[in-house]
């Protein structure tokens, strides 16, 4: 009866209750050890929505597959705010540092269609646009292009 269960938890604080619990609790797995091992690989998701795939066996054995969380989700963790702008050319909600956007990137590169931290920055930055999010000081459009121009090639080769 091996079978596959697909949860959405906050990071690193999975309990044994619900939405894990009434999953878990008819298979043969320990429900508190799966709990221990969804907490481990997603405490840097720390109180983030994060999709957990849980596959098991017929002997209890288990294997987790953690993903990654939505773009727009992480920088709003990231930056503290709930929404973002209604008016993002216009109004902004926050201001991101290169340091938080490299971080995202990061988080989210093997989830992108990036192939270096580069362009996952740049894929980062495109959704600050959506939300209204400014990076460094200003539009994160203009960012972009003094990505794409170069200007921050040193910063994310010796990042990468």
């Amino acid at each position: 009866m091996a079978g596959t269960i697909e949860v959405l938890v906050s990071g690193g604080q999975a309990t044994p209750g619900s939405p894990l619990g009434p999953e878990l609790g008819p298979t043969p797995v320990d429900v508190q050890a799966v709990v221990n091992a969804i907490n481990e690989q997603t405490a840097a998701f720390d109180g983030t929505e994060v999709p957990v795939t849980i596959s098991y066996e017929d002997d209890g054995s288990f294997e987790i597959e953690v993903g990654v969380p939505p773009t727009a989700a992480l920088i709003k963790d990231e930056l503290g705010f709930e929404t973002g702008s209604g008016r993002p050319n216009t109004e902004f909600v926050a201001d991101m540092s290169i340091d938080q956007l490299k971080q995202v990137a990061e988080q989210k590169q093997s989830d992108l269609l990036a192939y270096d931290t580069k362009n996952a920055a740049k894929e980062v930055a495109g959704t600050c646009v959506s939300l209204g999010v400014t990076v460094e000081g200003e539009n994160a459009r203009t960012f972009k292009e003094r990505i794409d121009a170069g200007d921050y090639d040193d910063y994310f080769e010796t990042a990468a």
